[in-house]
């Protein structure tokens, strides 16, 4: 089921593209005038065709006379027409004359990002007055259980299309979406109301209906202090709290969360400061659980001190916040693949569910775009980082194998120290070069970086593309192992068992490249045909990887709705 956002007659006649009604009073009640008014509604029906067309068509960049890059794609557009429909841009372009026609999204849209997607149903109202389908695949989530009328890539996109039409001031465009936010706010999960908040409070009063209501379902939410200050401006703070002293549901005289000592913490916290935090600690008067530290740190801080928190081994990582959430189910609405990884390993429950009854996966899903959720990825590109999160967990919950299973493969390298470190440094290498994404979230959990990387006797290594002017030389005779040596193959065997452990199809595919010597294979581009034909069985294995992958996720999903049908039917 996928929402559609056609526009009505209504909006039309906002447009600025009026069809006209021959009913109306304000024409006289005579056939010639109803031939006039009709031959005026077709001609400007065609000229909305035309135009929709021309921009629609794949040739359409040769006649544009400026470009707009978004998200590092280019999209075409003409000067006049932006000119013509937009106050904004005539007043951009009379400003910028001197101007090549190359254009940043961002110059546009300032700080606020807006994906490619949304930017192009903006322009596409503004050639046409007309509003089309929802783009298939960039509104629906990987959840299949989901109307998605109110999921997280819904929500995202309209805001979106909201943000850029006030930018834009395509007003009609404005009030249609914010009709259509308001429809869906009650499907809305509340962790997703604050952005819609906060974009509605941009568009000032444009969208004061939206605001209003977005302020009353939050006043009435259970969205704490230190959410709402991280997420909103400080006079929308303000207007929620005055709303719940006035429904009873806060007492600004108690002793709410968060109090003065686990708002210490959180200050800590947010400046990156592990030992000031340690040392609030030693006070004694908040622990970490009790001031909610992890969740805080997953939900509004970068990964770094989430890993450094976690390292201190005070607090409980399936500790459930105000909410019922543990900080697996934060860290699934944050969608960050390293972080996921840094909880699991310290031993977080991917089973644990909501008190709504969702797990952490069920999350994931649900924040996850369907486009990215089934795109294929070929060797060397990068996996969408939402579906990297999803197949994280699906694979924690199917397997929890040993830590240090990967010395059966580290045993391939032989006995002595030098041909093992040279094993771990070529599959690390060639991790990186064939699975880019998945290869540095374990890399970042392992600390790869901390350490100096190992010179293989050439002036640069071919499978990492890395220069070794600050390496180690592995090529002195008798080899002896010192402290970096060791720091750098613990480092890269921590890389490898994380790998083995989160992303087994990975790791299967590099074992095979590595136990078969084609390593070689994969960055040598003057091949013979039978190093040609190696390195294209390389590439079935890969394929045939992600094609057993994707059948396992499959399975997985119908597992988890049936049992999820048997739950409610229970």
């Amino acid at each position: 089921m996928e929402p559609s956002l056609m526009t009505t007659d209504s909006d039309h006649a906002s447009s600025g593209i009026c069809f006209v009604d021959p009913t109306s009073s304000h024409f006289p009640a005579s056939s010639s005038a109803t031939a006039g008014a009709d031959a005026d509604v077709e001609a400007l029906k065609r000229l909305s065709e035309n135009l929709r067309s021309i921009f629609q068509s794949e040739d359409f960049a040769f006649c544009a006379d400026a470009t707009i890059t978004c998200n590092s794609r280019d999209l075409p557009v003409h000067r006049c027409v932006l000119s013509a429909r937009s106050p904004f841009f005539r007043d951009f372009f009379s400003k910028n004359r001197e101007n090549s026609g190359a254009i940043e999204a961002r110059d546009l849209l300032g700080d606020f990002e807006v994906e490619y997607d949304a930017l192009v149903l903006v322009m596409e109202y503004i050639y046409s007055g007309r509003v089309g389908q929802l783009p298939k695949g960039v509104c629906i989530c990987a959840e299949e259980t989901c109307s998605h009328a109110g999921c997280w890539p819904a929500v995202q996109f309209m805001v979106e299309v909201l943000y850029s039409s006030f930018t834009f001031h395509i007003f009609e465009l404005v009030n249609l979406f914010q009709r259509r936010l308001i429809d869906v706010l009650e499907r809305v999960a509340t962790d997703d109301v604050p952005l819609i908040l906060s974009v509605s409070n941009m568009c000032s009063t444009s969208c004061q209906r939206l605001q209003d209501r977005c302020i009353e379902i939050v006043a009435q939410s259970d969205l704490n202090m230190a959410t709402l200050e991280k997420k909103l401006p400080l006079d929308i703070v303000k207007q929620i709290m005055e709303h719940r002293v006035y429904l009873g549901s806060f007492d600004p005289h108690a002793d709410n969360f968060p109090n003065k000592y686990a708002r210490q913490i959180h200050r800590a916290i947010d400046s990156d400061d592990v030992e000031l935090v340690s040392m609030l600690l030693k006070e004694g008067h908040t622990t970490l659980d009790d001031a909610y530290a992890l969740h805080y740190a997953v939900e509004h801080c970068d990964s770094k001190i989430t890993m450094e928190l976690l390292d201190l081994e005070l607090a409980d990582v399936n500790h459930r916040n105000l909410r019922g959430y543990t900080v697996l189910h934060v860290a699934a609405i944050r969608k960050d693949p390293k972080i996921i990884v840094s909880l699991l390993t310290k031993g977080a429950c991917p089973s644990d569910l909501t008190l709504d009854g969702r797990k952490a996966v069920d999350i994931a899903k649900r924040m996850t775009k369907s486009a990215d959720y089934n795109l294929v990825t070929e060797q060397g590109q990068a996996s969408p980082k939402d579906r990297l999160c999803i197949e994280i967990l699906e694979q924690a919950e199917r397997r929890d194998p040993l830590i240090g299973e990967a010395s059966v493969s580290l045993a391939l390298a032989g006995d002595d120290m030098r041909g093992k470190l040279l094993y771990l440094e070529n599959r690390v290498g060639l991790a990186r070069l064939m699975f880019p994404r998945e290869a540095r979230v374990a890399m970042d959990i392992a600390q790869v970086d901390g350490t100096l990387e190992f010179k293989l006797g050439l002036s640069s290594n071919p499978i990492n593309g890395n220069n070794h002017s600050s390496a180690m030389d592995l090529n002195e005779t008798p080899f002896q192992m010192k402290e970096e040596h060791r720091a750098r193959m613990k480092a890269l065997a921590r890389t490898v068992e994380l790998g083995k452990k989160f992303f087994p199809r990975c790791s299967n595919v590099l074992d095979k490249i590595m136990d078969e010597d084609l390593s070689g294979l994969v960055d040598n581009w003057d091949k013979s045909e039978e190093k040609k034909r190696r390195f294209n069985d390389v590439q079935d294995m890969v394929k045939k990887a992600f094609y057993e992958d994707t059948q396992e996720r499959d399975r997985s999903a119908q597992s988890s709705s049936s049992t999820s049908f048997h739950h409610a039917r229970r």
